[in-house]
């Protein structure tokens, strides 16, 4: 009997841990005041708290490289003064939150960012991401190689 309840016990352990990482650890919705870059943002809260979001599952060029101006612009035209809502899932070791976007529609802009080949699917981070999140942003990261769209106009992106 004690084994078949370690079993169990076991099961639930696994079967609560796997449900962990397909949820976001928490949602908020908030005001985009400012863009850092092509993936990094500050939000205002409803209790008038600014948070900074790093974008989750993506890298965009930093503004001194090439790139780097022209992502953190299309950041700014697909989020700047929206109310949007912020899946996040951990703050990085610089106190960011790390999160997903999502507009007043439900679209994914961290997803747009790569569409427009304004940020590189980052890779090295993809276990973070939801499971159905990551191959669709391996996706379209290679869709816009392939059309070469922003940065992918860059031979050596």
């Amino acid at each position: 009997m004690p084994l078949h309840r370690s079993l169990r016990t076991g099961l639930l352990a696994l079967l609560l841990l796997a449900c962990s990482f397909s949820l976001p650890a928490a949602q908020f919705t908030a005001r985009v005041i400012g863009v850092s870059d092509g993936d990094t943002v500050k939000v205002l809260d409803a209790q008038q708290e600014t948070h900074t979001i790093r974008l989750l599952g993506i890298d965009a060029p930093e503004k001194a490289q090439p790139f780097g101006a022209r992502a953190k612009q299309s950041l700014s035209d697909l989020a700047y003064g929206q109310t949007l809502t912020i899946e996040w899932y951990k703050r990085d070791r610089y106190g960011r939150i790390v999160g997903k976007l999502l507009d007043g529609r439900g679209e994914d802009l961290n997803l747009a960012q790569v569409r427009r080949g304004m940020a590189w699917h980052y890779k090295e981070y993809r276990k973070e991401q939801p499971a159905k999140d990551r191959d669709i942003y391996a996706d379209a990261e290679q869709a816009a190689r392939h059309q070469g769209r922003g940065l992918w106009a860059d031979a050596q992106a």
